[in-house]
């Protein structure tokens, strides 16, 4: 028997040329029992997804020996973070924050020269005067808002 045809589509299929049908009529005539010969050495090619079907299929716990023999775990699944979870890196940051600031003001108050107190824009004289006394005990008391004397009588 003459068998050109098949070879021309050996040919072809190794040029990567044919069409579907034309590997479907590859495999149909290397399935069969009576292959000639010379073309007997490419009969596996085509015959295997037939003959090989159940044989290497991968089982179902592959990828969990897999996974064990690399020594990864499986995937975690994500967790939600609620809102306030989110901001409190945030939160503790402002407080810290609030809190330089402020021992900050407290030293810088702390390391400022004291100047004598001011009473509506008149400075006390630390000088004394020789005089009389006028009264025994000072009886000044200070209006903090308005900055003004107001005598404390007794």
């Amino acid at each position: 028997m003459d068998y050109r045809y098949i070879e021309q589509l050996l040919e072809r299929y190794w040029l990567c040329e044919t069409s579907l049908e034309e590997e479907q009529i590859l495999r149909t005539f290397f399935s069969q029992e009576n292959v000639p010969v010379c073309l007997l050495p490419y009969k596996d090619l085509f015959t295997y997804e037939h003959t090989d079907t159940e044989t290497n299929r991968l089982g179902e716990d592959f990828d969990r020996k897999m996974l064990e023999m690399v020594g990864e775990m499986p995937p975690v699944k994500a967790k939600t973070i609620s809102l306030k979870q989110r901001l409190t890196p945030l939160f503790k940051a402002a407080a810290i924050v609030a809190i330089i600031l402020t021992l900050g003001n407290a030293i810088q108050v702390a390391m400022q020269p004291t100047q004598p107190p001011t009473i509506a824009g008149a400075q006390f004289d630390e000088t004394t005067q020789e005089g009389n006394s006028i009264a025994i005990v000072d009886t000044t008391k200070i209006d903090s808002m308005k900055m003004a004397e107001v005598p404390i009588l007794k």
